[in-house]
């Protein structure tokens, strides 16, 4: 099987890929052509490999469109699993929507940029200055509620499998191990949030991806997916995604990669 990898160090595990570089694909169109799969482009070179070159992509074109981009994940999950979304009102920046968030939402709240990782791009909204500040620095208002929690999960999913599910507790707003968070092994993790997580992956064709995952009284609230998450959070994990990314490219059809799984009905998890 023809590996080629745009990004070297994702796919350190994998033997026998070719890296090139996102800048030089234009002068291997052949070779690109012939491979089986594409691993990791650069998001600029996504339309090129899948519309023109046609060919398997890792992760998923979904993964990349969907994970790229919080107004349209949002917009997704609304779709596919409305009660495990917390409370998100998605506005133009502009005066009426501050004074509309001002007279139906109260203090405080999150406020998240539409394009951004690793904690970064998130903030606590605590008054009304903060919303105006936050409203002047973004085209859009993507305002969701805060929810009463001092961990979150984080579930990883390569190919279509959960492959690590761990806790993350922060010292304050943020629970993300790159911010400062600390990983928890010591505590149970829900199956229903691992069984959320496992088929709302399948049914949106994610196939590499950290979904954050918030537990309020016994039920999951998907926060967000990272395309492009860390690998900290276990001792183990770097191994077991390579193992999983082994799996899954070598036992995948090449011509038919992976796609969304066909089913009209929002997705519930199981208490």
């Amino acid at each position: 099987m023809k590996l080629i990898t745009f990004d070297p160090f994702r796919t350190l595990g994998l033997a026998s890929v070719r890296y090139i570089k996102p800048e030089h694909a234009a002068a291997h169109v052949s070779e690109l052509s012939e491979a089986d799969w594409l691993l990791f482009p650069a998001y600029w070179q996504l339309h090129g490999l899948h519309y023109v070159l046609r060919r398997p992509i890792f992760p998923s074109p979904a993964s990349y469109h969907l994970g790229h981009d919080k107004i349209e994940m949002t917009r997704a999950l609304e779709l596919a699993c409305p009660q495990h979304l917390p409370a998100t009102e998605i506005l133009p920046s502009d005066s009426t929507s501050v004074s509309r968030i001002l007279d139906t939402w109260t203090f405080p709240f999150v406020g998240k940029q539409a394009r951004s990782s690793r904690g970064e791009g998130v903030f606590l909204i605590e008054n009304r200055q903060q919303l105006q500040a936050f409203a002047a620095q973004n085209d859009v208002l993507y305002i969701q509620k805060l929810l009463p929690i001092v961990r979150d999960l984080r579930v990883v999913v390569v190919g279509r499998k959960v492959i690590a599910a761990y806790w993350r507790e922060g010292e304050g707003f943020l629970n993300n191990v790159a911010r400062g968070g600390r990983v928890r092994h010591d505590l149970p993790v829900p199956e229903a949030a691992v069984a959320l997580v496992h088929d709302l992956a399948l049914r949106l064709g994610i196939d590499y991806a950290g979904f954050d995952v918030a537990w309020v009284d016994g039920h999951p609230y998907v926060l967000e997916f990272n395309r492009l998450f860390g690998n900290q959070g276990m001792p183990d994990l770097p191994q077991r995604i390579a193992s999983a990314m082994n799996d899954y490219l070598l036992g995948e059809t090449p011509s038919s990669p992976a796609g969304p799984e066909p089913n009209p009905s929002p997705i519930t998890a199981s208490a």
